[in-house]
């Protein structure tokens, strides 16, 4: 059985890392752009995060990691939309390039300690001293964050130009016809999804009190199976639907893995866990569709038999 502080900080984790999932959902979901890009710019949201809070400014960490995450995703669609670049592959060099850019945001080490560091999570803390909720800081701003980005996607997506960004995700060239710049679309919608994913990477740093150069290492491959899990939930919905099946699939994932680590197992297998995971995620939904045609074949063997 799990203990009560095990499910919270699954809680935490899942609602901290549901905001990549919002990235992707926007991203790849509507946007229909798999932005491979993703671990370099958690890493970058967590590094730039870090380090605005070591220096003394906790609270201006937050819109510096989204500022740096808003770079990472209009670098990325440049080389898709202005030169030429495959968006896979955009995504590939990019995040091969942030590895060495954030060393270097990182002063040239791998770690960064943040124990003595005050965070927005420590600030919140401070509130909430002597309350019933004292132990609860984490939870509510990873609560806070996550029902911000479900609020502004719900809110965005149906604007005129999150209508064309879905557009230019489901048809490009009827958006061309209707005299909307793709290419446009396009850079918006990184950049948007991009900042969430930095935010979500920045949030992870100070709640773990340390960054290290791998934070990010997986992220995109987490994220896709959480989206896909949200997608198993919520079968059908509107936007707004969508996005909280993104959340519920992270807190989901994040609740499988706490179960995982529950077993006593070594450090190396939790790779194999998370792959484990991924790979129900994804071909759950497919094997189930296939279920009739195998107990068809099944029952006509006995027939035959």
């Amino acid at each position: 059985m799990m203990t009560y502080s095990l499910i919270q900080t699954a809680l935490e984790l899942g609602l901290i890392s549901s905001l990549t999932v919002l990235a992707l959902y926007l991203s790849y979901s509507m946007l229909n752009v798999c932005d491979l890009s993703t671990d370099g710019c958690f890493t970058m949201g967590a590094t730039v995060g870090a380090v605005v809070a070591i220096s003394g400014h906790p609270f201006l960490s937050i819109p510096a990691a989204m500022a740096a995450g808003v770079l990472s995703g209009f670098i990325v669609a440049i080389l898709q939309t202005r030169m030429g670049i495959d968006s896979l592959l955009a995504g590939i060099i990019v995040n091969t390039a942030w590895y060495s850019v954030n060393i270097a945001i990182m002063g040239n080490a791998s770690l960064l300690n943040m124990n003595k560091t005050e965070t927005v999570f420590t600030g919140l803390k401070g509130v909430l001293d002597g309350t019933i909720l004292s132990d609860s800081y984490r939870l509510i701003i990873a609560f806070i964050a996550a029902a911000f980005v479900v609020a502004f996607l719900a809110v965005f997506l149906k604007t005129r130009l999150g209508l064309a960004i879905r557009a230019t995700g489901n048809n490009p060239d009827m958006v061309k016809s209707s005299s909307i710049n793709p290419a446009f679309t396009t850079i918006v919608g990184l950049c948007i999804a991009n900042a969430f994913t930095a935010l979500s990477g920045c949030l992870m740093a100070q709640s773990q009190k340390s960054v290290n150069i791998d934070i990010g290492t997986g992220m995109v491959t987490i994220a896709l199976a959480s989206l896909l899990i949200g997608r198993v939930i919520f079968k059908k919905g509107g936007i707004t639907t969508g996005a909280i099946g993104a959340v519920l699939g992270a807190i989901i994932f994040r609740i499988v893995y706490t179960i995982a680590l529950r077993f006593n197992m070594p450090a190396y297998m939790l790779k194999l866990v998370s792959s484990v995971i991924v790979i129900i995620a994804i071909s759950g939904p497919y094997l189930k569709s296939r279920m009739p045609l195998y107990a068809g074949r099944l029952e006509r063997k006995r027939n035959n038999a």
